[in-house]
């Protein structure tokens, strides 16, 4: 009996190509599809702006300014005043301001000079006459060199002997230097009292000192009073 099968009829002899063949178109298709892009139809859009119509609305129509008309021209006098030559009319003479050879020139010999004083404050250390602590006087024949050291020393020996230190600074620890400036006025008081320190409390005993100095023979600029700022520091220092 014979086979009914054609030996040529093999089917799976070319299954692998056929396989690779179907398996690439697969992909292609799958790609394209991927890649697929749909727009829509420019068509069925309106690109033009929608501006809406104004030209309907009324506009007004601008009006002309009318100006003033100008104000008329003052009028003519009713009777003008005809004067003759022969009446004399008085003119208005206008003096010279120059100076001619009868002004009497005067002399810059003649013209007396009017000082104006100018209140200045003249450094204690530059000025020419220092100012007198009560009890220096007689240290005005050495010079002012003199007058100075004891006027420190007056000072110095005042504040010692005035110096009380606040209880209340005490209590709570304070201590310090309280910087005072006062000034030496023309009269030979003492003014402008300035100071600055740790504690008010020290500042406020230091003024109540600096308020104790006694009147001073004022301080002189070319022979004249004038006011003398002095500064000095205080201690504050607990035992």
């Amino acid at each position: 009996m014979e086979p009914k099968k054609n030996p040529q009829a093999d089917l799976t002899k070319n299954s692998g190509l056929y396989f690779a063949i179907g398996l690439a178109v697969v992909m292609f298709l799958v790609w394209q599809g991927l890649e697929y892009k749909k727009y829509d139809d420019e068509s069925m859009y309106d690109f033009t702006q929608q501006v809406d119509d104004m030209l309907d609305e009324e506009v007004p129509m601008t009006q002309q300014l009318k100006t003033p008309p100008p104000p008329p021209p003052p009028a003519a006098p009713e009777v003008i005043d005809v004067v003759e030559d022969e009446v004399e009319i008085e003119e208005t003479i206008i003096q010279d301001t120059e100076s001619n050879e009868e002004d009497v020139v005067v002399e810059v010999d003649d013209v007396v000079a009017v000082e104006v004083e100018v209140d200045v404050d003249v450094p204690f250390s530059v000025i020419e006459d220092v100012p007198v602590f009560p009890g220096c006087e007689k240290e005005k024949k050495k010079g002012a060199n003199a007058l100075r050291e004891c006027f420190n020393e007056q000072m110095n020996k005042h504040i010692r002997k005035n110096f009380r230190y606040p209880e209340i600074a005490q209590e709570m620890g304070v201590q310090g230097k309280v910087n005072i400036r006062f000034v030496i006025q023309k009269d030979g008081s003492i003014g402008q009292v300035q100071m600055r320190g740790p504690d008010k409390n020290l500042e406020k005993e230091a003024a109540r000192i600096i308020g104790l100095l006694p009147k001073m023979t004022p301080g002189k600029q070319r022979g004249r009073a004038v006011r003398v700022p002095f500064s000095l520091p205080i201690t504050f220092r607990l035992q």
